[in-house]
């Protein structure tokens, strides 16, 4: 069964950090003391709405510890890989404009 504790409140302030770095707004669901249920929704630089959700411990590869952090698009639907928190920021930040 999947688990999520490797997403820490730490974890959370990082992705959170990260985000605003990034330029991005950004609100969570207030659910850090369930990281299961954690959710982050952001609006990117061409005005789309993404989600950020926690990896589960399955998706999670030892060799890459800080990769925590799935990001989504609705419109057009993407989904990134599992990515570290400044990663998952980057990749929202930089995503091109959809045609």
């Amino acid at each position: 069964m999947a688990t999520f504790a490797h997403i820490t409140p730490a974890r959370c302030t990082q992705l959170g950090s990260a985000l605003s770095a990034a330029g991005l707004t950004w609100q969570d669901n207030g659910n850090q003391d369930r990281p299961e249920l954690v959710t982050y929704t952001l609006t990117d630089p061409h005005g789309r709405r993404w989600t950020i959700d926690p990896a589960t411990s399955n998706q999670i590869t030892p060799s890459r510890p800080a990769s925590l952090w799935q990001a989504a698009c609705a419109a057009p639907f993407h989904r990134s890989d599992v990515l570290s928190a400044r990663m998952a920021a980057a990749y929202i930040r930089d995503a091109p404009a959809a045609e």
